[in-house]
């Protein structure tokens, strides 16, 4: 048996293709986009990819199982529950998948969303089973939270006690040597406890995993629903659309050079201007109303969260970064990145009159706004489970992920001062804000960390 995980940090989801020597068949379970990496592992053992298996409909990113049956011929496959507009194969529960000697097994775990299933891998037809891709129904150290927008027509406590049947019928009763590989790690909105493992066994989860300890179905429903953050915007979007037939990603296309008259045009024309360099170089000069996304960490789920999915997108990126940008963002569907400033460096000091910088402000100087400014507004946008130990006096608390939902409860017309844990969700805010029409805005460097560490010292 071929077994490879492929794990993507940046959105903390993990795919896999698995295969069998004696046949050279294929399956993978969960693919991105871009799908370069399952044909290069298809190449290097020798294999064809014959079917692709989708444990869910993600909400978090856009599958690529349109992108890899094109490629490969490959059918499409989710478990019976799901309705999809384009063709594909429903797997029954208990149903076995012979690719050979490799055989897969089809579980029903709804729970997380209502067409959940689990895949248990077995080396032989006859043998123990050899591990469990359980998608986001069973994460190591959580499970999948029931209460995303991809469940439509259901409530979470409907869909938390499916889940609680799930795991304890289906996953739980599995052996305690089973290996456990989910669809995704910490950092992902898919739960709220994830850990930053990416295998596990099911007998460590049986020790470890706060959510199948022993416990009466109510008081699961009320532990799985209780504390979860709010989810990025494009989440609803990106479950509907890997129900649909749309058009394919081409991972190899590249976008557009652009000069910034061409920028500005598009801009004035309802374009996003998405700066991807990091917070500290965007502060020293940007095109005027842009937003800053720097593609160091969770860039997309941000990208997501800020940007409506039918607004065209001009990218400024350092030199060489601009198809990373592109494919990060085709990763949750958002395709319509028209282009990209050639040079922004040179092109920005050629034309002054169209560049602006960001007001950043440290711990001092916010201390003195706050003792002085009667009407200072300040903004939290950190989650939830962050804000419980602590916020700077007097804050709003309105999450990065609700911003664009919640700025009606903010005054545009107010000085404002805007800061998460350490200052990079706090430019994408603050400058999400300014395009917005907010008149006086700065974030704060460093973040609240930066604050706690002053006043422990003072």
């Amino acid at each position: 048996m071929i077994f490879e995980q492929h794990y993507l940090e940046c959105l903390s989801q993990a795919s896999y293709f698995i295969g069998d020597e004696s046949t050279g068949r294929a399956v993978v379970v969960d693919p991105r986009r871009d799908i370069a990496p399952y044909l290069e592992s298809a190449a290097e053992h020798g294999m064809t990819i014959e079917l692709i298996i989708e444990t869910h409909f993600h909400a978090d990113f856009l599958s690529g199982h349109l992108e890899l049956a094109e490629a490969t011929g490959a059918a499409i496959a989710y478990g019976d529950a799901a309705e999809t507009e384009f063709p594909s194969r429903k797997l029954a529960d208990g149903e076995h998948i012979s690719l050979g000697d490799v055989t897969l097994e089809i579980r029903h775990t709804p729970g997380h969303t209502p067409e959940s299933i689990s895949i248990v891998v077995h080396e032989t037809a006859d043998s123990a089973p050899h591990s469990v891709l359980t998608g986001d129904t069973l994460f190591i150290g959580d499970v999948g939270r029931p209460d995303l927008l991809s469940s439509v027509g259901m409530t979470s406590e409907d869909l938390a006690s499916q889940l609680y049947d799930s795991l304890h019928d289906q996953l739980m009763s599995l052996p305690d040597d089973t290996l456990l590989y989910p669809g995704h790690g910490a950092g992902s909105s898919c739960g709220k406890n994830l850990s930053s493992d990416t295998s596990c066994t099911i007998g460590r989860q049986r020790e470890n995993n706060y959510a199948v300890a022993p416990m009466s179905r109510d008081e699961f429903i009320q532990v799985v629903t209780e504390g979860q953050t709010a989810p990025p915007s494009y989440f609803s979007h990106d479950a509907k659309l890997n129900r649909l037939l749309r058009p394919v990603f081409d991972e190899s296309a590249d976008s557009p050079a652009m000069n910034l008259d061409d920028v500005l045009a598009a801009q004035r024309g309802g374009a996003i201007v998405l700066d991807t360099r990091g917070p500290g170089e965007f502060a020293t000069g940007h095109v005027a109303g842009s937003l800053n996304i720097g593609l160091a960490g969770r860039f997309a789920e941000f990208a997501g969260g800020m940007i409506d999915p039918a607004a065209d997108i001009v990218v400024v990126a350092e030199a060489g970064h601009e198809q990373e940008a592109r494919i990060r963002l085709g990763r949750i569907g958002f395709d319509r990145v028209i282009g990209h400033l050639d040079q922004p460096e040179r092109a920005m000091a050629d034309r002054p009159d169209a560049v602006t910088r960001s007001s950043r402000v440290g711990v001092r100087q916010m201390v003195e706004a706050i003792a002085t400014v009667d009407d200072l507004q300040v903004v939290d946008v950190r989650q939830p489970g962050e804000t419980e130990g602590g916020i700077i006096p007097g804050a709003a608390l309105v999450p990065l992920t609700r911003l664009t939902a919640e700025l009606g409860s903010l005054d545009p017309s107010k000085p404002t001062i805007v800061y998460c844990a350490g200052g990079f969700r706090s430019s994408i805010a603050a400058s999400h804000m300014i395009s917005a029409g907010f008149s006086d805005v700065s974030d704060l460097l460093g973040g609240y960390g930066a604050w706690t560490e002053a006043h422990a010292t003072a």
